[in-house]
């Protein structure tokens, strides 16, 4: 069956990379796509989405723009990672599909209401300001969400932005805290499993050989976002963070995770943003999310390669 699926993103190159590989897949049914500051500020988010959807192909697709801040806190951003633009790498030109005027909050408010309760999922790959904002204003669509794949958090991996936390989190710990406090059935994509997904040269190569525009695009991205890495912490390649959400919609099979508690810290001097998975369930709060630890490397990016090649 063809999976409903909002994306919640703030591109951010592997956000682009996801959102080409939702696009590519006849699996997926993209209902919209909502942008949020994160990696950059909203009003570069919300382009950059809708420059995403022009080069797959896809003017057609519903882009809206939601917060423009965390919900309590100055928003921190990466162009440090990501490039002034959010998307350096490559030049793409202004996009001619308008942005839908409704804030992405409502849209995602009235798309869950107007659709079949337990049949649209939440896709967020950056803060989550906009899902908490969504069940903060209606909490009735709680039971009406099928379930939340988002990137965010690390255990083993711990922090990339401060010792302790992942940056989509950090940005907004408020947000992740009442997003995983809802009791929404979660599926959580943490650094531990997408420091595996680590681009190769030899598929960067393969992405600028093939004959589309969307391949090149990729390798392009991919170029400038392995440069803070290797720069960093000595790597070869990448992680691609955001794909590892899409792909496990699509083969759940390459994935590996077990069912935990995972609690957000808010309050820490040096831990606000952590996501304290009880991985060794030594406390008695009950299981919250499935948290992904590792992922079939070689299956993952096939899947991407294979994908990829199939938009123009």
């Amino acid at each position: 069956m063809t999976q409903k699926i909002i994306i919640d993103t703030d591109p951010g190159q592997d956000d682009a990379v996801a959102i080409l590989l939702a696009l590519a897949s006849p699996e997926i049914e993209v209902l919209g796509l909502t942008a949020v500051a994160g990696n950059v500020p909203l009003t570069l988010t919300e382009l950059n989405t809708r420059k995403i959807c022009e080069l797959a192909g896809r003017p057609d697709l519903a882009v809206h723009a939601g917060c423009d801040a965390p919900l309590s806190r100055r928003l921190i951003t990466a162009e440090h990672v990501h490039g002034q633009t959010g998307l350096d790498g490559i030049d793409l030109p202004a996009p001619g599909m308008a942005l839908r005027p409704q804030h992405g909050v409502d849209f995602i408010i009235e798309t869950l209401r107007g659709e079949a309760p337990g049949t649209v999922t939440l896709v967020p790959i950056g803060p989550l300001t906009n899902i908490a904002s969504a069940i903060a204003r209606a909490p009735d669509i709680i039971p009406r969400i099928q379930r939340i794949v988002l990137m965010g958090g690390a255990y083993f991996e711990v922090g990339n932005v401060t010792p302790a936390a992942e940056f989509n989190i950090f940005v907004d710990p408020e947000a992740a805290q009442q997003v995983f406090q809802a009791g929404i059935p979660l599926v959580m994509m943490p650094l531990d499993v997408t420091h595996e997904a680590m681009t190769s040269r030899v598929w960067v190569e393969a992405m600028r050989a093939l004959p589309n525009r969307c391949g090149p695009a990729v390798a392009s991205w991919t170029d400038f976002f392995e440069r803070y890495d290797r720069e960093k912490y000595g790597s070869q390649g990448a992680p691609l963070h955001d794909p590892c959400a899409i792909a496990w919609l699509l083969r759940p099979d390459l994935f590996q995770g077990r069912q935990i508690n995972v609690e957000i810290e808010t309050e820490g001097r040096f831990t606000t943003g952590m996501t304290v998975a009880d991985w060794w369930r030594v406390t008695d709060r009950p299981a919250n999310a499935l948290f992904i630890r590792h992922v079939d490397r070689d299956g993952l990016f096939d899947l991407l390669t294979e994908r990829i090649a199939r938009l123009p």
